[in-house]
């Protein structure tokens, strides 16, 4: 029930270099924002695959140095998770190795099935045995059961069974490939290490590991690399890309590439932008930390009103802690955020976050800032109201759970008590993350609308997911 969203995962893999798994250890490392719940790693040797994973961070998974004995060869892959189909379970640790006919491999996905129960139901239908409740191993068992002879069309003749959001990365023993859908909901990116072909979810892997960043991965293509170097194929059905806005938003790290442009003066300028729709009088600017930062930094600049850090994040705060019953009032908040009284004490504030998902986070933080001596207290959000839940690989709360999709905006401004609450419009959203009018990207925003790009079954709850 936390009152924020979470990416599902995010993924890594280098072929042909001496250090695969520790390089991978670390490109995990610059990844783990994108999922906390748990992590792990595939190598090859050439001959065979080998699996380490567990729950936890990357920091708690891979603690001895004598694990990386164990993840011998020079290709290798890796896998953060926050779990979005499927629960929290050593058994949906990713990556997912199997054995079958053909030989071994190994998967990590970020994104979500839409029509993985459907399939899910089918092959159980015809004999199929599952280990895992993660839509990923639907895509094992098409790849298991596809006719084709080369690993590159099994992939294809499986992958162009499913629906939704799929950055993909798989490991045999000889091969490498990547696969982005034909939508790009989510970012993939291809890099070089000497000779060593890298992937990664975002760019700020391959800055941690000195990797060149070559380009991203196209929406809808395949990369296979082997010692031979690496092919490119565009196997599936053209559609045009919408690529997800949230990334920009929220989930991508400020210092990554995505989607072809830099995230940081991305989010800056929908602070600039933010400011131009809600100016307000004020004495201060500060931001939700720490994805609010680069907005509040844009519209700082922008309305002349000066930055300052007014609230201070405490790191080290794991998911789980044990709060008192009521000894101290909102706990939770207090032990992730604290408030600088020098910053706010007597003055107006503008307070700056990414989103508002339940509003009750927001309605803390706000109340936290009164106590510490704030005048006023003014809300701005560097995005539109959230009022519908992602399917394609974002973990969001169901619709009733969005404060957004039944409240006005004055309705949310007296629930959460700031003094007044302004929205980036979506309108503004986009010009700020400098969508062309000609252009055939559009980026997903079904959060905002409810223009959902691709179509899924009618789900029995109103729930996020409700796969598995």
């Amino acid at each position: 029930m936390e009152d924020t969203f979470h990416d599902e995962c995010g993924v890594f893999g280098i072929f042909d270099h001496p250090e695969a798994a520790n390089l991978t250890y670390l490109g995990l490392y610059a990844l783990q924002h994108r999922g906390q719940e748990s992590c792990g790693i595939v190598s090859s040797d050439g001959t065979d695959l080998y699996s380490y994973r567990g729950l936890g961070i990357v920091a708690d998974v891979f603690k001895d140095d004598s694990i990386f004995a164990t993840l011998p060869g020079k290709s290798a892959i890796g896998h953060v998770r926050y779990s979005t189909a499927g629960g929290n379970d050593f058994r949906n640790c990713q990556p997912i190795k199997v054995d079958y006919h053909r030989g071994g491999i190994a998967v990590a996905h970020n994104g979500n099935l839409v029509n993985a129960r459907e399939i899910r139901n089918q092959l159980e239908k015809q004999g199929a045995i599952f280990s895992t409740v993660a839509d990923t191993e639907v895509v094992m068992h098409l790849i298991a059961k596809a006719q084709s002879d080369s690993l590159a069309d099994r992939i294809t003749e499986a992958l162009s069974q499913v629906k939704g959001a799929f950055s993909i990365v798989f490991l045999t023993e000889t091969r490498m490939v990547a696969v982005r859908d034909p939508n790009g909901f989510r970012p993939l990116a291809l890099g070089r290490l000497g000779n060593a072909y890298v992937v990664a979810s975002e760019t700020c892997a391959f800055d941690l590991i000195e990797a060149e960043f070559v380009r991203e991965i196209e929406p809808g293509e395949m990369i296979v690399v082997t010692k031979r170097g690496v092919k490119s194929y565009f196997p599936f059905k053209r559609v045009n890309p919408t690529p997800c806005i949230f990334e920009f938003i929220y989930f991508a790290r400020p210092d990554s590439i995505i989607f072809g442009q830099q995230v940081y003066p991305t989010r800056k300028e929908f602070g600039r932008q933010l400011a131009r729709e809600h100016p307000v009088d004020a004495d201060v600017v500060i931001a939700v930390p720490d994805s609010g930062i680069p907005a509040a930094i844009g519209f700082a600049e922008e309305s002349g009103i000066r930055f300052e850090l007014g609230l201070i994040r405490n790191h080290y705060v794991g998911r789980t802690f044990i709060e008192p019953q009521q000894t101290i009032r909102h706990f939770g908040v207090k032990l992730k955020l604290n408030p600088v009284r020098e910053v706010i004490e007597g003055k107006r504030v503008i307070v700056v976050d990414d989103s508002i998902v339940r509003g009750t986070t927001s309605r803390k933080i706000i109340k936290m800032i009164r106590a510490a001596g704030a005048k006023e207290v003014h809300m701005r959000v560097s995005s539109p109201p959230t009022s519908f839940p992602c399917y394609y690989g974002i973990d969001t709360p169901s619709r009733k759970e969005l404060i957004s999709s039944s409240h006005t905006v004055d309705e949310i401004n007296r629930h959460i008590t700031s003094d007044t609450l302004g929205y980036l419009s979506r309108e503004g959203l986009l010009k700020a993350a400098g969508v062309p009018l000609d252009c055939d990207t559009r980026y997903c925003d079904a959060c905002f609308n409810g223009n959902y790009p691709v179509k899924f079954p009618r789900l029995k709850a109103d729930s996020q997911l409700g796969l598995f």
